[in-house]
């Protein structure tokens, strides 16, 4: 099997979760061997490739105003131009017709759009190839791929979000499977009318098996401090400003480690807020390092989170999380069980879930030794893998289904 994997990103160009998940994913089927290539965007016109870890990858230079990751946010009006175009972006249609005429692949996986826009489906069904979506955000029914706006979780797509997507649920009846890493996320495009002719699965993202990691709960000594951190972007739709807040209203001695990157600008407003408290910003940071220094894992996102790996991260190391009930964070954090949830709509649940760890170390206790085992099915690759496998499989299969049994799929 042959396939092509079309995403925003690719390492080492890495925006989130997502492309971690997609290397991932890539990686696997090529170790399990099988033909992968892929393609992404890039910073530099035309179309160029390399090889990644063995992989090789194609970067189409984006055809728009600018290309979307870089560390200094561009003004309102340039996004805005920027969005209309990604709209429907024509031009990127002929990077992907040059690969997938010179690679001759038997499937496409699309990730994250964002840059193609949804022409790229119609390109791949002129193809004749079959198609498989993965989601990993809103991106289809928000430009900004969050569903947030003015601080707040949207519950339908507001006007621009509309006409920015307008006709994207229909062209959607192209793909032949789509898979949601939650099944918050892949309800919410489901119950808005995407894709009404494709098979639904949800597959949850897998990360590492870590070899060992036995509880790492200890008693704080008299006066010692309760150590917080959080992992991740540094974006307003993550809750830093919640959490900055409510962090500073604790009644007791504690630590707050910020770990990850951000926006410049956005980087220092949020260290301005931070200013003069017990609260360290200490860049980037791997899960593995991060983890050993802190007691207790905060994920305080304000919009619909569509899973939370790093939920699952801080579970695979005995850390207790304490995570906003929003998204797909429900589907991982289970309240009592291995960390406790808390409200965006109610402020002051965060810091009394904060609270309540510190002035029950036996909570603590319990929910650190019981983090790992939670998210075991979480943390088996294979598994994932063996999930992505067969269902590509099926999709080759029901489009052979009138047809004699090709030689690519009687080798599989």
């Amino acid at each position: 099997m042959k396939i092509l994997f079309l995403s925003s990103l690719y390492s080492p160009h890495v925006g989130g979760g997502a492309e971690i998940v997609l290397q991932r994913t890539v990686e696997g089927m090529h170790q399990r061997g099988h033909e992968v290539c892929v393609l992404s965007t890039g910073p530099d016109a035309g179309l160029k490739h390399e090889f990644v870890k063995g992989v090789k990858v194609y970067r189409a230079g984006l055809l728009n105003t600018y290309w979307h990751f870089s560390e200094q946010r561009p003004g309102a009006l340039a996004r805005l131009g920027w969005h209309l175009r990604d709209k429907y972006n024509m031009g990127m249609r002929t990077y992907l017709r040059e690969v997938l005429a010179a690679e001759k692949v038997d499937l496409v996986v699309c990730h994250n759009l964002s840059g193609w826009s949804v022409s790229a489906w119609d390109e791949i069904s002129a193809s004749g190839l079959p198609l498989v979506q993965v989601l990993h955000d809103m991106y289809l029914m928000c430009p900004s791929s969050n569903m947030f706006k003015k601080n707040t979780a949207c519950k339908t797509p507001c006007t621009l979000c509309k006409h920015f997507r307008q006709g994207h649920a229909e062209r959607s009846a192209q793909v032949d499977a789509v898979v949601g890493v939650s099944q918050h996320l892949l309800g919410k495009l489901t119950d808005a009318r995407f894709f009404r002719n494709a098979s639904q699965q949800v597959i949850y993202n897998a990360s590492p098996k870590i070899d060992h990691a036995p509880s790492r709960f200890t008693r704080m000594a008299q006066g010692e401090p309760l150590r917080f951190g959080y992992l991740g972007t540094l974006s307003e739709p993550k809750g830093l400003r919640w959490l900055i807040d409510q962090f500073k209203k604790l009644p007791f001695n504690a630590t707050l480690q910020i770990a990850g990157r951000g926006q410049l600008d956005y980087e220092q407003v949020l260290k301005l807020e931070a200013s003069g408290e017990n609260i360290h910003f200490v860049g980037y940071q791997s899960p593995e390092s991060f983890y050993r220094q802190i007691d207790v894992a905060i994920v305080p996102s304000i919009w619909n989170e569509p899973f939370g790996l790093v939920a699952v991260e801080a579970c695979a190391h005995s850390v207790p999380v304490i995570a906003s009930a929003r998204g797909g964070l429900p589907e991982i954090i289970q309240d009592g069980i291995n960390g406790l949830l808390c409200n965006p709509d109610e402020p002051r649940s965060l810091g009394l879930a904060m609270l309540q760890l510190y002035r029950d170390p036996e909570l603590r206790e319990r929910l650190a030794a019981q983090a790992r085992d939670s998210v075991e099915h979480l943390l088996d690759q294979e598994r994932m893998l063996d999930s992505y496998q067969q269902l590509f499989l099926d999709v080759l299969q029901r489009r052979n289904v009138h047809h004699e049994i090709s030689p690519v799929t009687q080798s599989l």
